[in-house]
């Protein structure tokens, strides 16, 4: 899955340039732009640096009259504090909806952004007014809910993600006050509506995937505990988080198969996203403390989560078994699972070792993995990725294990070596296909 589709607006300017010295037509940029279902004439027209001036315009707009109306708050009689906010938000939202109608969508989107703050300032100054405010998430749960009915209903990714943001702070302030968000879903189901009949949007996604994350891990630990109180973060989640990161990785080769470029560009988001972070689990996982804190935890939980673990995984395979990566998805689902057998059964303590050089041969081949992949394939990210993952296990493993001149010197000297060997396969592989 290649990059490049992340970086179909940067392509569709970079081609205006070329239009401009004469190196190709205007037809076939558009040819080509159509290919990554981007607009050329419109990325021509507007550029996001213009979206991005605009919007923090509005935004410190905001924040000025937020700030005066906050220091004159307390000399302003109750009826015109009400009054006022009122009134201050409600003009907002409606010449908001005049611009979006008659001037353009981004002037309108903007102003309606500009709405929601001062709707916020209201919720929370009105609050303190009339002493509102017994259990504090509320006011960030109205606040999230009032944004979203004009995110809906226009279908904008900015307003929704605004909304979405609110929510997901609002559901961490009910957890960690030992209650439930019970509408989390709402937000979610807003989110999944507007990615898939709004524009596509990058951050809009990966919250809605952070989002589901979130619930699904938040909602175990409610279901493991008795009375449906706040429960704990415990090692079972952390089996379940391995398993929903391998469903998401096939997810996102199912999205990439689609025909649908939207679908195909989640799908490439996911699918880096997700390596990304399984490479930080991986780095997290290469000290021993993580492997003995697991082989010390009780397990309370562990029917459910052999459960809800194979069940996802069976998912994932199912994806795989429709694009072609059962092979390569049946390894990774049998290691796993052999990884988690394997520490719910151990009670000797000396075995975290074990687990921890294991982890650091996976680091070693997931960066072989990644650095042949983009040699064969062309993808300088991968190929770079890999070379990252290397270095960064050795010079840990530097630091945590060896710390004497000569291994030092030893080590630096295979790094060098590893590193130079690299840049030069690399280069055969560029002058090989310029040849081509």
């Amino acid at each position: 899955m290649r990059l490049i589709r992340l970086l179909r607006k940067d392509l569709a300017s970079e081609m205006s340039t070329w239009v401009d010295r004469e190196l190709m037509s205007v037809e076939q940029a558009r040819a080509i732009c159509r290919l990554y279902d981007v607009d050329y004439d419109e990325v021509r027209a507007r550029s996001g640096g213009y979206r991005v001036l605009t919007g923090l315009g509005f935004l410190f707009i905001g924040l000025s009259l937020i700030t005066v109306i906050g220091a004159n708050w307390e000399a302003i009689p109750r009826g015109v504090r009400l009054a006022g906010m009122i009134a201050l938000t409600a003009g907002t939202h409606a010449l908001a909806l005049r611009h979006f109608l008659s001037a353009g969508r981004s002037r309108g989107i903007g102003l309606f952004m500009l709405g929601n703050l001062f709707y916020g300032a209201a919720i929370i100054l009105i609050a303190q007014t009339y002493h509102l405010g017994e259990h504090m998430p509320d006011g960030v749960f109205w606040w999230a809910l009032g944004s979203l009915p004009f995110a809906v209903l226009l279908r904008s990714s900015w307003l929704t993600l605004f909304s979405g943001t609110l929510a997901l702070i609002w559901f961490f302030l009910e957890y960690v006050t030992g209650f439930f968000a019970v509408w989390f879903p709402v937000f979610i189901a807003a989110e999944v509506y507007v990615l898939v009949r709004g524009r596509r949007s990058v951050p809009l996604f990966l919250l809605c995937v952070v989002s589901l994350f979130v619930w699904t891990e938040t909602l175990l630990s409610m279901l493991w505990t008795e009375g449906w109180v706040r429960g704990e973060l415990t090692s079972e989640h952390f089996f379940v988080s391995v398993a929903l990161f391998i469903l998401a990785y096939s997810a996102s080769h199912w999205m990439h198969s689609l025909r649908d470029s939207r679908a195909k560009d989640y799908g490439v988001v996911l699918a880096l996203w997700t390596l990304r972070f399984a490479l930080l689990g991986l780095f997290v996982l290469s000290f021993e403390q993580p492997w003995l804190d697991l082989i010390e935890s009780d397990w309370s939980s562990q029917p459910a989560m052999w459960a809800i673990v194979a069940m996802l995984m069976a998912v994932a395979l199912g994806l795989g078994a429709r694009t072609g990566t059962l092979r390569p998805l049946l390894a990774v689902c049998a290691l796993s699972a052999a990884a988690m057998v394997a520490v719910v059964h151990t009670e000797s303590a000396e075995a975290a070792i074990w687990f921890q050089v294991l982890d650091n041969v996976a680091l070693i081949v997931a960066g072989t993995w990644l650095v042949v992949r983009g040699a064969i394939g062309g993808i300088s990210h991968y190929f770079f990725m890999g070379v990252v993952v290397i270095l960064l296990t050795a010079f840990i493993r530097y630091l945590d294990l060896i710390g004497d001149y000569v291994g030092g010197a030893l080590l630096f000297l295979a790094l060098a070596v590893l590193l130079l060997g690299s840049a030069r396969y690399w280069k055969h592989r560029q002058d090989a296909g310029k040849e081509a």
